[in-house]
């Protein structure tokens, strides 16, 4: 352990592998931020608590089983000239859920059937957020530890970056979900990310792999015209107060 503080491979692997949790970490934090916007403000702290908590437990415990997430990625059937592995069915199927929330969202958004509700209080909301939150947290754990494994060979450095990303994204997850909350158009963007990624999660399940860069360059992109949108939003109204 002592060997891996004064080792600069060591400290390159973690300072890569981190960045790229953190990356990895933004579908994680997407869906956490729009999800808890059915809740009130006390209630959405929790279940961001508890929703990167377990992102974290998850990973932590796949980790511990490198041997046991290595086999998921045998094969255990063919269809259609396709093999698949439980890790492609965890995927095919967190996102087609994500598809599905998303377009959900999506509709009772355009349909305004929301409009005017407030934040709800109640428990049977809040665990229903809490149980998407696992489910969704499993999937994302599963890619971003398989990707650990494949970029450093220490577990140690793995698990320092995990806690790392982890704290990176609590510290994150108020502010954005409170500018998804300020800004009601964000949201409709989110949405579109969620089935942005749910897709390329499907993909990756039929093997076919899209290129993260091209998934985050969109989204940051997307972000960056809806930042510049809010502001020019807030100078014109500034400008009617002012006239």
């Amino acid at each position: 352990m002592l060997e891996l503080l004064t080792d600069p491979h060591a400290w390159a692997a973690l300072i890569t592998l981190t960045v790229l949790e953190v990356v990895l970490g933004i579908d994680n934090l997407v869906f956490i931020s729009v999800l808890v916007g059915r809740c009130d403000e006390k209630s959405a702290r929790r279940a961001r608590q508890i929703g990167l908590s377990m992102a974290f437990v998850f990973r932590i415990i796949l980790l511990a089983g490198l041997t046991w997430v290595m086999k998921l990625t045998e094969p255990i059937f063919e269809l259609f000239d396709y093999d698949f592995s439980w890790r492609d069915l965890i995927l095919i199927g967190g996102g087609l859920f994500l598809i599905a929330k998303g377009v959900h969202e999506i509709h009772n958004e355009v349909e305004a059937r929301y409009e005017g509700a407030e934040p709800s209080a109640s428990s049977s909301v809040f665990f229903w957020v809490v149980m998407q939150l696992i489910a969704i947290d499993l999937v994302f754990s599963l890619d971003s530890i398989i990707t650990a494994i494949g970029m450093a060979e220490q577990i140690e450095i793995m698990i320092a970056a995990i806690v790392i990303a982890m704290i990176v994204m609590y510290a994150a997850s108020g502010p954005v979900t409170a500018f998804i909350k300020r800004h009601p158009t964000t949201k409709m963007l989110a949405l579109s990310f969620l089935l942005l990624i749910g897709i390329a999660l499907v993909a990756d399940g039929f093997e076919v792999h899209i290129p993260r860069g091209y998934i985050y360059f969109a989204m940051v992109f997307a972000a960056s015209v809806e930042v510049f949108n809010v502001v020019a939003g807030r100078n014109r109204r500034k400008r009617g107060v002012s006239q």
